[in-house]
């Protein structure tokens, strides 16, 4: 990662989370009855939590991933933030979940470490909770934060995901304006990658525009590789495609849908 790049992605974070970071920093409370030495490296800290996570000792888990991340190991951070916002282990806590992403995120990451997929997730997480807000905390819905996380995340690092939520926010206007050319390139980009949503997004766009056949082959591509979760919203968007062209149009789109599934596209 450029270290221009860096900058200005640790200088983003930065001022969006600084005033929400200054009122109520990161504190977490250690158990002096655990099992987890403090005296512990923080790899092996995080090596701990993570086996006592598998074997389903999850309040030992937090624990070790607590030591470890005061200790500036950024997996554990991420594991700990994680499991605050899905409310695994411990009471779901977005806001706390926010500070910790925030912290990961607003330290950078040296460019091809091992941290690297921590700090994406992070940022992704973050635009999340800028996309949403979180009630009952200071975090406000910010779009135009949203839409500068996902694009760094989409830009610097490639992925599909950031990349696919970026473009669905150039589509809607959100954050900033419309831009169907460059939502049209990151979804390009997403479901190139085997992004079923970015696929079925950029095929309906393309049959908005009149490609009927094509956009049509591309959201019955998606809808054949997409995830139970996509697919209630996949499927009706492809039925609704296909009800209102030619029989002659929806075998052609079914021959371009197969060779897009082998890849010949």
């Amino acid at each position: 990662m450029p270290k221009s790049a860096l900058n200005n992605l640790s200088g983003i974070v930065l001022g969006a989370v600084l005033a929400v970071m200054a009122t109520a920093p990161v504190a977490w409370a250690l158990d002096p009855n655990i099992s987890v030495s403090k005296e512990a490296g923080p790899f092996d800290l995080f090596r701990h939590g993570f086996k006592a996570y598998r074997e389903g000792n999850k309040e030992e888990a937090v624990e070790a991933y607590r030591y470890a991340a005061e200790m500036g190991h950024t997996g554990s951070r991420w594991a700990l933030a994680t499991m605050y916002a899905d409310g695994d282990g411990v009471v779901k806590n977005d806001f706390e979940a926010f500070k910790i992403y925030s912290e990961i995120a607003s330290q950078g990451v040296e460019p091809g470490s091992n941290d690297t997929g921590f700090f994406v997730n992070a940022l992704k997480s973050l635009a999340g909770y800028y996309y949403r807000g979180i009630p009952e905390s200071p975090v406000q819905p910010d779009l135009a934060t949203a839409r500068q996380l996902y694009f760094q995340a989409a830009s610097t690092f490639g992925d599909s995901d950031a990349q696919f939520r970026l473009a669905k926010m150039l589509l809607a206007g959100e954050g900033g304006e419309v831009n169907i050319k460059q939502a049209k390139k990151w979804l390009n980009h997403a479901r190139r990658e085997g992004h079923a949503g970015a696929m079925a997004v950029f095929g309906n766009v393309l049959f908005q525009e009149g490609q009927t056949v094509r956009g049509l082959a591309y959201m019955t591509a998606a809808l054949d590789t997409c995830t139970a979760s996509d697919r209630i919203w996949l499927q009706p968007l492809q039925e609704q495609a296909f009800s209102i062209v030619s029989e002659d149009e929806r075998r052609t789109a079914l021959a371009i849908a197969a060779n897009i599934r082998q890849g010949a596209d």
